[in-house]
């Protein structure tokens, strides 16, 4: 017997000493799936324990061995002739399967000196999937989606095909799910979530009062249907687009782009499928007869930094915006890393640089220039650009909130009438051209074929949204359940490439796109079918044991609680306390802010100084906030605003003492708490009576006898204690109207149990 075959018989004894041994370990509940994917069960593995010295980095590959990729896994080892990494259906003749399960610690992969194991399953699961023929496949995310069954389910819980799926995953977990929220927190909760604003007590009352089992639908569709929708489902596109009232690097100035943030709170509330709301961004200019709206919606890639300064060289500036239009169409519409292929080939996902470039041709036609000038040149909106006039406004574009005789001049998109050749820039230099490439995209996802795509933005719209492209409906659902659930089913929302996460349910990520393109791409449709589904209706009250089994949430076994956002922190405060202006669109405003943040931020040029807003500018939602690149609203920074630099498609959520000292001291919470109380002592009842009332409108609950005694005791206490210097401070917050009430002491504690409410967690908390 030679050396090899003495070898490989130790190594398949060994394997069963150690399969034996796994067996005494203790018992895992987890069964093996009687399909093992390679995609969703052995990729993880491999990535975690052996890519890095088996992997797609040739410089830290050992023993000239790949694992991530098929021929090489299934070639002959060269120092090892006649041995093979894998063997179809023989796990006993397959190195890697007896590598991972021998016990000699000379031949255990990964070695211990890396401190990576297996544990038994994962090396159970290897085994089977080797028995299965140990089959590859193309990364999931690059996979069309396919229609999917929905699976049965014997409850009588589900209310929805969402929750089947929902509820088959919760069974193979062995978790159950909650039961249903009560219906005053059910109301706050779809409330916020579908208009970023809370329930007033008239709406809590008619719900409660509706017994009938079509209450809670009547809420969505009213919802649905209110001028506020577009406000809220607007925010998230302005992250992804980064929207911002300035231009950004050192000088900073002003632009107009107002008008096409108008258009998204429009197009959301005329619910423009999402077929047509991509092709409008990415290339209304090119359909054929194009409308004023239609050049508006091109902003879209309009909205990315601008240099004002001089002396920059023109084309690298140029390159740049060009760069960040290319980025921002990875990242927003295909949830990819463009960025990583700016430079060099992708390390990790299938875009060579070529591919990256192919796909910069299309943005790198526009007639623009990398410096246009500076506010001494009063250029606010750099060309290309379109011009709104007041006409536009009556017969076009009513939706436009322009008060002002003066036209409004927007940025746009329009290709030149020359071609302008792209280069493959090399290590991303913008003078560093290589090779000229033509129109493309990376032909993994799917080929860009000139024969049915037109060779412009309208073209690349067109490749976007067919039927065979797998990323373009996924990524828009699983961003829109972020917005409900939190979380994307798809954790890493802005990366669905081989280092982004799996997906928690892949059918139901599967079946949710193909439904909704099945549908006409209808966005009020899939919202609609989310929030009316058990598992959005789910109480967010847990146990020990479903935190300990799923202490992330990630299969949903009850409803996730999460905090405001920054500008509907904002929101919740001004409405709740009457103080709203509920007007839809215009352009930005300037309320209260610390004085002196832009002075000391200023290069000297630009926008050098805040000049705050007063009347009913002082109260428009947080949305309208005017966003200056350099010196972002602080308050919104404190709750994970965003400062529009570049896209983003998930903000942080952060938790600091910073956001409890904003909401004690922001003149915002503090004007809205005198504001609220004179509104509420008007009405000349008992404190009892204005605590419930001023509860009901904060937390949007009614309130247990105990909250009542304790909010009465501290209104008793703050009575007393409270000096006539500091009631007057208080009596006198804000700029808005004051109410006339007599009882002055009683007014300023009362402020004080107020300021109080809107500090506790659970009112600027949606569970």
């Amino acid at each position: 017997m030679n050396l090899i075959k003495i070898k490989k018989t130790l190594l398949i004894s060994l394997s069963v000493v150690a399969l034996a041994s796994c067996s005494r370990q203790p018992a895992n509940n987890e069964q093996l799936p009687k399909e093992v994917s390679y995609n969703f069960h052995i990729r993880p593995i491999l990535s975690d324990r052996c890519f890095k010295c088996h992997g797609p980095d040739a410089n830290q590959r050992k023993a000239d061995l790949r694992l991530d990729e098929e021929a090489a896994a299934f070639a002959g080892l060269k120092k090892n002739p006649g041995a093979h990494v894998l063997v179809a259906g023989k796990p006993d003749q397959s190195e890697l399967f007896l590598r991972i399960a021998t016990t000699d610690t000379a031949e255990v992969m990964p070695p211990p000196s890396s401190n990576l194991s297996l544990t038994a399953f994962e090396i159970k699961l290897i085994k089977k999937w080797i028995e299965q023929g140990a089959k590859y496949q193309k990364h999931w995310a690059l996979i069309p989606p396919q229609q999917v069954t929905v699976p049965n389910s014997v409850s009588d819980w589900p209310k929805n095909e969402i929750d089947h799926f929902i509820m088959a995953k919760l069974n193979e977990k062995g978790l159950e799910p909650s039961e249903e929220a009560e219906k005053e927190r059910l109301l706050k909760r779809v409330s916020l979530d579908l208009t970023g604003l809370p329930p007033s007590i008239q709406q809590q009352e008619e719900f409660l009062a509706d017994q009938s089992s079509a209450a809670y639908e009547k809420v969505v569709d009213q919802l649905l249907s209110s001028k506020h929708y577009g406000e809220k489902m607007a925010v998230q596109w302005l992250d992804l687009a980064r929207y911002a009232d300035t231009h950004g690097y050192q000088d900073d100035g002003l632009r107009t782009m107002w008008p096409w943030r108008d258009w998204v709170i429009h197009a959301f509330n005329s619910n423009y499928s999402y077929d047509k709301f991509l092709t409008w961004q990415l290339a209304g200019d090119m359909l054929p007869n194009p409308t004023k709206e239609m050049l508006l919606a091109t902003g879209f890639n309009r909205n990315h930094k601008i240099t004002q300064e001089g002396g920059v060289i023109d084309e690298e500036y140029r390159i740049e915006y060009v760069t960040d239009r290319t980025n921002t169409f990875g990242k927003a519409f295909l949830a990819l890393t463009f960025e990583c292929a700016h430079c060099h080939d992708h390390k990790y996902d299938p875009i060579s640089q070529k591919d990256y470039y192919r796909t910069f041709a299309f943005f790198n036609q526009v007639a623009e220039k990398g410096y246009q000038g500076d506010i001494y040149s009063g250029t606010a909106a750099d060309p290309p650009r379109m011009k709104i006039t007041s006409e536009d406004v009556d017969k076009i574009l009513k939706f436009i909130n322009k008060k002002d005789t003066t036209p409004v001049k927007v940025m746009v998109m329009k290709d030149s009438s020359l071609y302008r050749p792209t280069h493959v820039l090399v290590r991303g230099a913008y003078d560093a051209k290589g090779e000229v490439v033509g129109f493309g995209t990376p032909s993994a996802i799917l080929n860009f074929d000139t024969t049915r795509f037109a060779k412009n933005r309208l073209g690349l719209a067109q490749w976007l949204l067919d039927d065979k492209n797998p990323l373009t409906a996924r990524v828009f659902v699983n961003r829109i359940w972020q917005e409900f659930f939190g979380r994307g089913l798809v954790k890493t929302s802005g990366d669905f490439g081989m280092q982004g996460e799996l997906p928690t349910h892949p059918e139901l990520l599967d079946w949710l796109a193909t439904d909704f393109t099945k549908n006409g791409w209808d966005v009020k449709r899939l919202v609609k079918q989310l929030v009316m589904s058990a598992t959005y209706r789910q109480s967010s009250a847990t146990t020990k044991g479903k935190q300990a089994v799923d202490p992330e949430n990630i299969y949903l076994s009850h409803m996730t609680r999460a905090r405001l956002g920054a500008e509907f922190t904002r929101d919740f405060v001004l409405a709740t306390s009457g103080l709203l202006n509920e007007e839809i669109g215009g352009p930005s405003v300037k309320p209260y802010q610390p004085k002196g943040l832009w002075e000391i931020a200023t290069s000297g040029r630009g926008l050098t100084k805040y000049i705050q807003d007063h009347g009913d500018k002082l109260y428009r939602r947080g949305m309208y906030t005017f966003i200056k690149r350099t010196v972002p609203p602080p308050a919104m920074l404190v709750f994970d605003g965003s400062n529009r630099d570049q896209c983003e498609v998930k903000r942080n959520r952060t938790n600091t003492p910073l956001q409890a000292l904003v909401m004690m001291n922001d003149p915002a919470v503090l004007e809205a708490s005198r504001v609220l109380a004179e509104k509420i002592m008007v009405s000349n009842n008992s404190m009892d009576e204005n605590i419930t009332v001023a509860f009901r409108t904060l937390v949007c609950r009614t309130p247990k006898s105990e909250e009542i005694k304790i909010f009465k005791t501290f209104f008793d206490s703050e009575k007393k204690l409270t000096t006539t210097e500091k009631k007057d401070q208080l009596i006198k917050l804000g700029e808005f109207k004051h109410a006339e009430i007599k009882d002055k002491e009683s007014l300023a504690a009362f402020i004080k149990v107020i300021m109080t409410m809107y500090n506790m967690e659970e009112t600027i908390t949606k569970s």
